[in-house]
């Protein structure tokens, strides 16, 4: 029976094989993890649905899969493991070709007929035969935008066949930039190479469309700190007691949040196809994380509900996670706004690539003495830089400037900042 890619989540098209855990003839149970997944950044271990022996592996390590597309071969225990007995296939795969036929049969027998169950407008649910699903799955094409023909609006192959032939409706499109083509390359001397896959390739893909899409630009401003240093360090005894490790960040991100709310253009993303600047009333804050295997981005989900304490103590659960590759799924999605720290490798300053489709990210910079003139006095203040790179078809940089402006004197004041 064919072991197929399963469906990873909402928005989830394909994956990478990372590793498999199996190799073939090996003899696998349900709910076994056979192989590892890379897909939205995270990867995961993929458990068996089905109960048999390993025959053929069909997508090896570093290849992309499609959900839906076959990943293995496993036969069940007991059957033929010959190769020529191969293509009879397992009994289960026939009893579900069987279920498909009767369905398809039903659909033909009732076409002209009213339907006897409630409508897809009614019920606000896709009704499609397995078979049809699977190829709207194979055609990549989003059942919920096809218009059924069939009885009470199911959608039958039909409909996917003639989907290409309708004209689409207009759309607003900035046109596409011309891509060079790859220049060969010529070695002048000794070179070894890496395979661009895993979290890499995903990295890569990313940061690419968000070039490519977002129009970027970047604001740098400096933030006199003092005061947050001595305010952190006469709070540390407290976070120690409570088990708590608290750092700049914690105070940071409840400034960035009274800014999103002040601001809420800095809080948004752009729906392209509507055209439609969606300003979002929520605070998911993204912490962006230094790994082995490159940058992710785990999600403070409603921070703008939880304590200094409480964000510090998701700040050091996230940060476990991804340093220990077990950052969930779930906790890489639904940002907002993206906070990524350069400061603790150093450097002076940064332009950070936003995480699209968010538009705005900020990049955190060493703090560091430097001597500034205060009150015609040149004094010693612990100064960070920061930077803002924003999407210009969504914010203007007087409203990037005015943000950023409001932060840095929540933090040049921290008496402002609740714990």
């Amino acid at each position: 029976m064919d072991w197929k890619m399963p469906d990873l989540g909402e928005g989830v098209q394909e994956g990478e094989i990372v590793k498999w855990l199996v190799k073939e003839g090996d003899r696998v149970s349900i709910d076994q993890h056979l192989v590892e997944i890379m897909t939205d950044k995270a990867t995961m271990e993929i458990p068996s649905s089905i109960e048999g022996v390993i025959q053929k592996i069909m997508k090896r390590e570093g290849s992309v899969a499609k959900i839906g597309e076959t990943l293995a071969e496993i036969v069940g225990g007991g059957e033929d493991m010959r190769p020529e007995t191969r293509d009879h296939g397992p009994e289960e795969g026939k009893r579900e070709e069987r279920r498909e036929e009767k369905v398809e049969n039903r659909e033909k027998k009732e076409e002209g007929r009213e339907p006897k169950t409630e409508s897809r407008v009614a019920t606000g649910k896709v009704l499609a035969a397995p078979s049809v699903r699977q190829l709207a799955r194979d055609l990549n094409v989003d059942l919920s935008k096809i218009q059924g023909s069939g009885p009470g609006g199911r959608v039958v192959k039909q409909d996917l066949e003639t989907k290409d032939k309708i004209p689409a409706s207009p759309q607003v499109s900035s046109p596409s930039p011309q891509v060079p083509s790859p220049v060969p390359h010529i070695p002048l001397g000794p070179e070894s190479r890496q395979p661009l896959r895993g979290l890499r390739r995903k990295i890569a893909e990313h940061m690419v469309l968000s070039r490519k899409t977002a129009a970027h630009f970047t604001h740098v401003d400096e933030a006199d700190l003092t005061d947050l240093v001595l305010a952190r360090e006469a709070a540390k005894k407290e976070a120690e007691a409570k088990g708590i490790k608290l750092t700049f960040l914690s105070y940071i991100i409840k400034a960035v949040i009274e800014g999103l709310k002040k601001f809420p253009q800095m809080n948004a993303s752009l729906d392209e196809a509507s055209q439609e600047i969606i300003l979002k009333k929520y605070y998911n804050i993204g912490v962006a994380a230094a790994t082995e295997e490159g940058l992710i981005v785990p999600v403070i989900k409603n921070a703008d509900k939880l304590s200094l304490w409480d964000l510090a103590k998701a700040i050091s659960r996230l940060g476990e996670a991804a340093r220990n590759k077990k950052t969930a799924l779930e906790d890489l999605k639904g940002g907002t706004f993206t906070v990524t720290n350069i400061g603790s490798i150093g450097g002076i300053l940064s332009a950070p690539i936003i995480n699209y489709p968010e538009v705005a990210i900020m990049g955190l910079h060493q703090i560091k003495k430097r001597p500034v003139v205060k009150d015609g006095v040149i004094v010693v203040r612990d100064i960070m830089y920061i930077s803002i790179s924003a999407d210009h078809r969504v914010v203007d940089g007087a409203e990037v400037a005015a943000f950023l402006k409001f932060v840095i004197g929540i933090l040049e004041n921290p008496g402002k900042i609740s714990t």
